[in-house]
């Protein structure tokens, strides 16, 4: 009888001779067997690195040599469960002697069905499916000494498997898309979803065997275990499996071939199997119904995809109610998660929560959470209340959103609403942050939520423990976990029934040092891809937080339940507003800088940093401000700018706070280090200025932690240069000046780089922060609104973009083809257009003469595109297609790799001056347009016609109202203070009253703190000179001019002693009516009209 692996042969003999030796032993020497199957996957696994010449993993073994070809797409996650199975198998007959007939009888069809798909990968594109045939039974007449002869002569011939294979050699896309088309029409048998199921089980903590644990095989229940029976008998057949909790029998599992349908076996056999056999009885844990399981399960082993939901998955239903609806999960679960379903009462858990008080939260001495924060609890939990199972706060950064996660957790956690969370964070500093403010907030009798819960921190990047209530994960560690799932286990989807995702815009992968291991990513889609994966992964409810919603976070989140703006925050005063960017223009960043035909400049290579050989201009060079620090790195142009910085910022000034500097790349952030220290020389230590990047101590997290640590709470170093790392989550609160050195194209990213530093201080009493903005990012993202992500895919490449103009999806005549052809074609030529900007005029010209339309060669590349846009979709999508070739031949032309141009040009600071409002606009133009402004909603705006006319009857909320519309214009108090002031920093910030009553009726600027503490003293002074006043009256006035002092939304009024808790502790109105002897409504009264009697215009408003 041929042997099934006989076609291997002529391409790749070493495989044909270990599979013909796998099929001698199956019978008579099982554990050789089991050493030649392991020895196919090895070989395979080699093959591949070695064809396709790939760098082998920095650990380099055989698990992560199969993980890592998975990671980078050679493989798909059904070939590496099979490579992992033959590999286990193997070092189990190898170290322990192990062997199995029917592990064979299994795995030998697994491996003829990898070697098929290898086959057809590197062999023959061609090659067509066999079935395997079960080989005949052979006795193996070898001496033992002749067997170890043989293994030896093996391994010699499998690391040299490479020279006798004959391969076709392919790029790396061409590659992809062939593997990944063989193993979509591999056949997969149910056996080997079996294996795979019994792998995956395995995995979350069941013991599971199809060959050996199994009913008919004598396997039972047991306590103390966890196990998957298969075939266990019910009233209508045996179920593949079922699983036991000690001796509960608790779900069935039915186990379908790949190709079939799973949702609707539940309807059918998953629910027939849970009426168990009479002799079966006693391990039933319960009734309901018709039904003595409460679980069941259907899968086929594929792994959950969204666009074949019914095909894909394992689904699941609970059985005990029947209003529950069949769903699919992203994983299996775990024993204790079953047994957490049983107990668990989630009804029970809304009603405690419902009725749990929120006075914990406004404890002045444990969360102290503020109103906006308090609202956003209560709009999460109405919103769990009404259903929904994925959440999204809109929050402005600096607004306590790790301390309003605190609230949430320890609300679900008292209640029992929940079980175990999960805090999913995607940098290891974040994660730090966040459990140093569970560690140190009081709660409950001042006990902290980690010793109230066992809290597991951001260090321990183990699997789960049994008693952990919170578990704080990075995105990259549960990316290795699930979807690499490296280790011998991996999470159930049933760890954790909450998981909190933080700043969960992620979207701009692109930029550098944004995460601690970028390696897990090839680009941001591919980002956006693993971090949904794993966030939808857990079968839970989903609560996300962000400052800066992006379309991707609205599409995985939805639309946000609670919003609480960053000019809202302002105007409430929990944040602080920044004075009007300052620009430093210098004749370098107006004028460009010029290099003339035939100069000699010296560059640097933008990856290595090494210094490259100048050469002489073959034509002029021009470069702008655009190019500043990114193609051009010109140390006098920064040196110019850092010295105007220097004279206003002492960095050994703590009441001055901290400046961060936002730069290009890591060399360019040793420029800036080395001029601020040779600037401050002799004046500040060199510790007051540091760079803090991912590069920084080799990359050890553990320093960079405690590098953030020494920026936030010690007084060096005061000036921290960074490129990505600090740009979200970092909380700083004594920045107080912001320079940006690099452009920055994502509005997303530039919000979080302002958050920053808008963060109280009172330390320091810091009122406002600085923006310096010598590159132009401010006034070139000011107007923009819409948060979009960064980039769509910067690495499809043109056989991808081609491949889709041919997919069947575009073959049906619709309107819907339409649509889907025209983007597609928007798509395509915005890449060649990307690219044709990237090759020189040579280049460009040669590269056209490939290409053809109706026989004629175009002029130039940007002369093809242009062509292509004006034709109709049906004809341009044959005109790319017929120019395959010359397209795809476009990958391999590359322009000269150009370093960066070091520039030595000399320069000077030409102007320096603030920009106001939306448009950047000079001093005079500002406050001429929100005289404008003022003059013509007078009569439109009911406040603003009481601030005209009677401001004592101004409410708090008509104050807030109308100072977040100004502040939505781009109308804030300091930024009119200081433009009254001709742009050189006003004295004194005038409130908002006084420069609208300016603005309309010319009464003079008064500052907030000047028209309380003027009104105050002076009606204390009118009552002391009559007699009237008494201490503790004065203490009275004195502590509204306290409250009125700390809000600059404060309202004076009788409704205060109502509305004011502070007020209300203390008696409310009938005690301090009693104070003033039953004339507090008169002395109030009076208080408001000395605070606006320097308003008096004689009627002139009237």
């Amino acid at each position: 009888m041929e042997s099934n692996f006989s076609f291997l042969a002529e391409h790749f003999p070493v495989l044909a001779r270990f599979g013909q030796q796998a099929e001698r032993y199956w019978q008579s020497d099982a554990n050789t067997c089991l050493m030649k199957l392991g020895m196919i996957g090895e070989t395979v696994v080699q093959l591949i690195y070695d064809i396709d010449d790939i760098e082998h993993p920095l650990k380099d073994d055989a698990v992560h040599r199969i993980n890592l070809l998975e990671r980078e797409g050679y493989i798909t996650q059904d070939l590496t469960a099979i490579l992992h199975a033959l590999r286990k198998k193997r070092n189990l007959a190898v170290h322990e002697s192990y062997e199995s007939v029917e592990d064979c009888k299994v795995l030998l069809p697994l491996a003829y069905t990898l070697a098929e798909w290898f086959y057809e990968t590197y062999g023959d594109y061609h090659y067509e499916h066999r079935d395997f045939v079960p080989p005949e039974v052979m006795e193996a007449y070898e001496t033992a000494e002749e067997r170890r002869k043989e293994a030896a002569h093996d391994e010699e011939v499998a690391a040299k498997a490479i020279e006798s294979a004959s391969a076709e050699r392919l790029t790396r896309e061409k590659r992809q898309k062939r593997a990944n088309l063989a193993a979509a029409h591999r056949y997969k048998s149910e056996a080997e979803t079996r294996l795979l199921i019994d792998e995956q089980l395995r995995r979350v903590g069941w013991e599971a065997d199809t060959q050996h644990l199994r009913h008919s095989a004598g396997t039972r229940p047991q306590k103390g275990r966890n196990i998957a029976i298969a075939e266990w008998p019910t009233r209508t057949g045996p179920v593949d499996y079922a699983l036991f909790c000690g001796e509960k029998m608790v779900a069935v599992v039915e186990a379908k071939a790949e190709y079939k349908d799973v949702s609707a076996v539940l309807d059918g056999q998953g629910k027939r199997y849970a009426t168990v056999a009479e002799g079966a009885a006693p391990y039933a844990v319960g009734k309901w119904g018709d039904y003595q399981v409460p679980f069941t399960f259907a899968t086929n082993g594929r792994p959950y995809i969204e666009q074949y939901k019914e095909k894909s998955g394992i689904w699941f239903q609970d059985l005990r109610d029947p209003m529950n609806i069949p769903h699919a999960l992203h994983g299996w679960v775990s024993p204790d998660g079953l047994l957490a379903l049983l107990k668990h009462d989630k009804s029970e858990g809304e009603k405690r929560l419902a009725a749990e008080p929120y006075d914990e939260l406004r404890d002045p001495q444990g969360l102290n959470l503020r109103d906006y924060q308090i609202r956003a609890v209560e709009a999460v939990e109405q919103a769990l209340a009404d259903g929904q199972t994925s959440m999204l706060l809109a929050m402005a950064t600096g607004t306590g959103k790790t301390r309003l996660v605190l609230a949430l957790i320890y609300r679900f956690l008292k209640t029992r609403r929940f079980r175990r969370i999960l805090f999913l964070v995607d940098r290891n500093v974040l994660g730090s942050q966040a459990e140093d403010t569970f560690r140190e907030v009081k709660l409950a009798e001042l006990q902290t939520l980690t010793q109230i819960y066992n809290v597991q921190g951001i260090a321990d990047d183990a699997a789960i423990e049994r008693e952990t209530s919170v578990q704080i994960a990075t995105v990259q560690s549960l990316v290795r976990r699930i979807l690499y799932q490296e280790g011998e286990s991996m999470p159930a989807v049933t760890d954790f029934d909450l998981v909190i995702i933080d700043e969960a815009h992620r979207g701009y992968i692109l930029d550098r040092d944004m995460s601690e291991d970028a390696a897990l990513y090839r680009d941001q889609r591919d980002y956006l891809s693993k971090y949904r994966n794993v966030v939808e992964y857990f079968d839970a409810v989903k609560i996300a937080l962000t400052a800066t919603p992006a379309l991707h976070t609205t599409q995985i989140f939805g639309a946000p339940v609670f919003t609480y703006s960053y000019r809202e925050a302002v105007v409430d005063g929990y944040l602080v507003d920044h004075n009007a960017p300052i620009h430093i223009e210098t004749e370098l960043s107006t004028k460009g800088i010029h290099y003339k035909k035939g100069e000699q400049v010296a560059m640097i290579d933008p990856e290595t940093g090494e210094l490259l050989n100048g050469a002489q201009l073959e034509d002029e060079l021009d470069f702008d401000i655009d190019d500043f620090n990114r193609k051009v790195i010109t140390e006098n142009f920064n040196r110019e700018v850092l010295k105007e910085i220097a004279r206003n910022f002492d960095p050994t000034e703590p009441s001055q706070g901290k400046m961060m500097i936002f730069v290009a790349n890591d060399q360019h952030a040793d420029l800036i280090v080395r001029l601020l220290r040779e600037l401050y020389e002799g004046m500040a230590p060199a510790d007051a200025i540091r760079k803090i990047t991912g590069t920084i101590e080799n990359g050890n997290q553990k320093k960079i932690r405690e590098a953030v640590q020494h920026f936030k709470n010690e007084a060096y170093p005061s000036i921290v240069v960074t490129v990505d790392l600090l740009t979200t989550g970092i909380d700083v609160p004594a920045i107080t000046t912001l320079v940006f050195l690099r452009r920055v194209k994502s509005r997303i990213l530039f919000e979080q780089m302002l958050g920053r530093a808008t963060r109280l201080c009172p330390a320091i009493h810091k009122a406002a922060f600085d923006i310096y903005d010598p590159v132009g990012t401010y006034a070139a993202l000011e107007k923009v609104s819409d948060m979009k992500p960064v980039v769509t895919n910067p690495k499809e490449t043109f056989a991808k973009l081609l491949d889709g103009l041919e997919e069947a999806s575009l073959a049906a005549d619709s309107a819907l083809r339409q649509k889907r052809l025209s983007a597609r074609l928007g798509r395509f030529t915005g890449r060649l257009r990307r690219k044709s900007k990237l090759l020189d005029t040579s280049q460009d010209k040669e590269a056209a003469a490939s290409f053809a339309i109706e026989g004629t060669a175009p002029a130039s590349l940007t002369a093809f595109i242009n062509a292509v846009k004006d034709m109709q979709p049906e004809q341009a999508r044959t005109v790319l297609l017929a120019n395959r070739a010359a397209i795809e031949a476009l990958e391999s032309i590359h322009r000269t790799r150009k370093g960066i141009v070091i520039d030595d040009h000399t320069d000077k600071v030409t102007r320096v001056y603030h920009g106001y409002g939306e448009g950047e606009t000079r001093p005079e133009d500002y406050l001429e347009s929100f005289t404008t402004w003022v003059r013509e909603n007078r009569d439109k705006i009911e406040a603003l016609r009481i601030v005209c006319t009677r401001p004592q009857d101004l409410t708090v909320q008509d104050l807030k109202s109308l100072r977040k519309q100004l502040s939505a214009l781009h109308f804030t108090e300091r930024q009119l203070s200081d433009a009254i002031a001709g742009g050189d920093g006003a004295a004194v910030t005038a409130d908002i009253i006084s420069l609208i009553r300016r603005a309309t009726i010319g009464t003079p600027l008064k500052s907030h703190e000047e028209r309380i503490h003027g009104a105050v003293s002076r009606l204390i002074d009118e009552l002391r000179h009559h007699g009237k006043l008494t201490k503790p009256q004065e203490n009275v006035l004195r502590k509204i001019e306290k409250y009125f002092l700390a809000d600059e939304n404060y309202v004076i009024g009788m409704q205060m002693f109502r509305d004011d808790s502070r007020f209300r502790r203390d008696g409310g109105q009938p005690r301090y009516d009693r104070i003033f002897d039953g004339h507090l409504a008169e002395v109030i009264d009076k208080l408001n009209t000395y605070l606006y009697d320097d308003y008096d215009d004689g009627g002139k408003s009237a």
